[in-house]
């Protein structure tokens, strides 16, 4: 099954280092079958784009929380074994935890198959978003305008061999 793991680049610098994401529980975001019914598609691949974009927004509410991180979103494709990533059915029908999942234990870096991070020219806004997320979390319309702007950016794709250039 494959999971989107949100991260900041000092997370992903952090797993790089060990080798490892985690330790568990990670939280993550698949195709769940909230996410399914949500999205009204059969086509695995939107599926999929949708959970990653999910996990860009966790990811951005990780920055939000982490004001000395590099104003950049970072997901970790990786791939675990069925039934290793599991969805809170209390949750699942909770718009905010549509695709959300848990996985238990850490997971070896080498099960990653990408990883998806903004571009420098996505920054500004970035760093706008994850300033702006607690106003729009509480209402505020400009505020939830500037959040939204950062889904203007589209996550460049990385193999994973290429973490260290990610992080040099």
């Amino acid at each position: 099954m494959r999971v989107y793991v949100p991260l900041t680049l000092s997370g992903l610098a952090e797993a790089h280092k060990n080798g490892e994401l985690g330790p568990g529980p990670l939280d993550a975001y698949a195709v769940t079958p909230a996410l399914r019914e949500w999205y009204v598609s059969d086509d695995i691949e939107e599926l999929e784009y949708a959970a990653l974009g999910r996990a860009a927004q966790a990811s951005l509410r990780l920055l939000a929380g982490h004001p000395e991180a590099a104003r950049r979103r970072v997901v970790v494709a990786v791939d675990v074994p069925d039934g290793a990533a599991v969805a809170d059915p209390d949750r699942g029908l909770d718009q905010s935890a549509l695709g959300e999942v848990r996985v238990a234990g850490p997971v070896p870096l080498s099960k990653a198959a990408a990883v998806h991070v903004d571009a420098d020219d996505a920054e500004a806004d970035i760093t706008a978003a994850a300033a702006a997320l607690g106003a729009a979390d509480q209402g505020d319309d400009d505020a939830r305008f500037t959040v939204n702007g950062a889904e203007d950016h589209d996550l460049m794709w990385f193999g994973v061999q290429e973490i260290p250039q990610l992080l040099g």
